[in-house]
């Protein structure tokens, strides 16, 4: 039986509390595969390439930042074992793409959202009563977040120039992970959100977008 099993209540809120400080920081965990972008050669971006790189760039960080509070939220409030740790175990490989991504933005002399803080007490909150509502919907709420994120890295591909290789390797393979991540929660039982439920989040996450991209 895994130690995380063991942990009473208190336990796993400290943990969270923990995981919180080091996600905002950037000291989460250790990665584990390195960054896709080291395959490739720094070019040179003009100053308004440069920025608006930055700015994308800083949603996708903002984006992995609420990733890891809303799988940590869910993880507290699960019924199943089986869930938590599964919820656990997603949250450990967003750690990489949270890494990736900010390893980019200081590349491009930039900095990652001052919002971030905000967005993780937020999407904890939400992950939290997630779990609550029961696991169905909680790995529902998943699958629907990664469709989100699917369609943000789209239309991020298409503004990112294309000899710019080393920002779209980072993002083509986020875009993969997080597919299959919507693809595990749904087929490990996860509701099908309807559509005027992704809707409103889309709504919500274009005004998320929006502030990060400049803050």
């Amino acid at each position: 039986m895994s130690k995380e099993r063991n942990l009473n209540l208190f336990d796993r809120l400290l943990v969270q509390a923990d995981t919180a400080l080091r996600t905002l920081a950037g000291q989460s965990t250790p990665i584990e595969r390195a960054s896709p972008s080291h395959e490739y050669a720094d070019i040179e971006l003009t100053d308004s390439e440069s920025k608006h790189v930055a700015g994308l760039m800083r949603i996708n960080h903002a984006g992995e930042v609420c990733a890891q509070a809303l799988y940590q939220g869910q993880a507290l409030t699960a019924k199943l074992p089986e869930v938590r740790e599964a919820m656990e175990h997603a949250a450990n490989e967003e750690v990489d793409h949270l890494a990736w991504c900010e390893e980019r933005i200081h590349e491009l002399d930039s900095k990652t959202s001052l919002l971030n803080p905000l967005w993780y007490g937020l999407s904890f909150s939400v992950g939290a009563a997630a779990g609550i509502a029961g696991d169905k919907w909680s790995l529902g709420f998943v699958a629907a977040t990664e469709e989100q994120v699917c369609k943000h890295l789209d239309e991020h591909l298409s503004e990112v120039p294309h000899d710019d290789l080393k920002t779209r390797a980072i993002l083509e393979q986020m875009k993969q992970d997080e597919m299959e991540h919507a693809t595990r929660a749904l087929e490990s039982g996860g509701a099908n959100f309807p559509m005027p439920v992704k809707n409103l989040m889309t709504l919500v996450s274009k005004v998320m977008t929006k502030a990060t991209y400049k803050i």
